[in-house]
């Protein structure tokens, strides 16, 4: 199993706090927004006298309310077409073992959510990549490198939209471009769609379910983690209209019993959650988002591109080798006693040698956090690069 570039650093975190540095975490898609009192509410009020087993495909009043929340989203489902699973995760792990066998492909544009390397090895599932530049903002790649690809062992072509680590977000076209391939070759087009809600500049989510007549073709991946902040709760569903794919997939969720009952509970409330609290984070994120690319545009040799979407985006540093760099910013650097943690880039790619100079920045910290982190990261690379 490969480890996670998001959290491998930890342990030399951990060190530089012990020795009184604070440590701004660009790193992790943890968001500091407060999660929605009404979801906290529904754990503290209950009255539960036996914690017992749900649903291996999730209470139903909580689907029936899920799939209320998609038809608000121009996405038409019932609730037999949702199977509840802990987090998002493992609706890509049932979603994997649902669709391809050992040594089965999936096109995945890259850079990808780093954890899908682990998900396609636990699964037995080779990832296939193509490549997008941070050039052309990650946009998706063009249609005649899918085809080259697409081979008797292709499964599904799969993307994270809006994207993680790059922020893209997918237009109708581009969307429309992917289905008409996965139609053409009869294969799944598997949509990471966590971070719908997260969508800036006017522009609107496209999910694969609304209007590209891909019923028999598309699986949703969701998660409450983000969406509500409520990454601890581990909730997420895998959605899909192909009756197979749900009958297949419900034999994992058998396999583990049943996802947990008190994070379904806070979830369910969270759907509670009133429009004006989205309306808020959303006019947060951006602000964060025009800030932290105004200010890293400040620093000489800094390439980013501008995120449309999630909370991320990735960043060309002026350094040798992004891993190196990140560990040494948590090991030897401070400045003021003071320094940041970054993700390195490279492990968001499934190809050797690319992305060596790039990290994921979250932008989950408030605008002064970024500011002071950004101005750390300048006075760090010259001094990098000095050594």
């Amino acid at each position: 199993m490969p480890e996670s570039p998001i959290r491998k650093l930890v342990p030399y975190a951990e060190d530089a706090k012990k020795r009184g540095i604070e440590v701004f975490h660009l790193n992790i898609g943890q968001p500091d927004i407060k999660t929605p009192e009404v979801a906290l509410e529904a754990i503290k009020n209950n009255t539960i006298k036996v914690l017992a087993y749900s649903r291996s495909e999730g209470s139903e009043t909580y689907r029936a309310k899920i799939a209320n929340y998609y038809a608000k989203n121009n996405i038409q489902v019932t609730a037999d077409e949702i199977i509840v699973t802990t987090g998002g995760s493992e609706a890509l792990l049932f979603a994997m073992g649902t669709i391809a066998d050992v040594n089965d492909e999936i096109i995945i544009p890259e850079p990808f959510y780093a954890n899908y390397n682990g998900f396609s090895i636990a699964s037995g599932v080779k990832i296939v990549p193509v490549i997008s530049k941070i050039e052309d903002n990650f946009a998706l790649p063009p249609i005649s490198e899918f085809e080259k690809l697409i081979t008797s062992k292709t499964k599904a072509i799969l993307i994270c939209n809006p994207g993680n680590p790059t922020g893209y977000l997918y237009s109708k076209e581009e969307i429309q471009k992917l289905a008409s391939i996965v139609k053409k070759h009869d294969l799944f087009l598997i949509a990471d769609e966590v971070y719908r809600e997260f969508v800036y500049d006017n522009e609107s989510h496209q999910s694969v379910l609304s209007d590209f007549g891909l019923n028999n073709n598309a699986i949703i991946i969701d998660s409450v983690s983000k969406r509500y902040s409520m990454c601890g709760a581990r909730i997420g569903c895998l959605v899909s209209k192909n009756k197979e794919v749900i009958r297949t997939a419900l034999k994992f969720a058998q396999a583990r019993l049943s996802p947990p009952t008190f994070a379904q509970i806070a979830s369910e409330a969270a759907l509670e959650t009133p429009q004006s609290y989205f309306d808020e984070v959303i006019v947060e994120y951006k602000a964060r988002r025009d800030i932290l690319i105004a200010e890293l545009s400040k620093i000489k040799g800094v390439k980013v591109a501008r995120p449309k979407g999630a909370f991320y985006c990735v960043v060309e540093l002026p350094v040798d080798n992004a891993d190196t760099f990140a560990q040494w910013l948590l090991e030897d650097f401070n400045l003021n006693n003071q320094t940041v943690m970054v993700a390195p880039a490279a492990g968001f790619y499934s190809t050797p040698g690319i992305g060596m100079n790039q990290v994921r920045i979250a932008y989950v910290l408030k605008k002064e956090d970024l500011i002071k982190s950004v101005e750390i990261l300048k006075v760090a690379i010259d001094k990098y690069n000095s050594l």
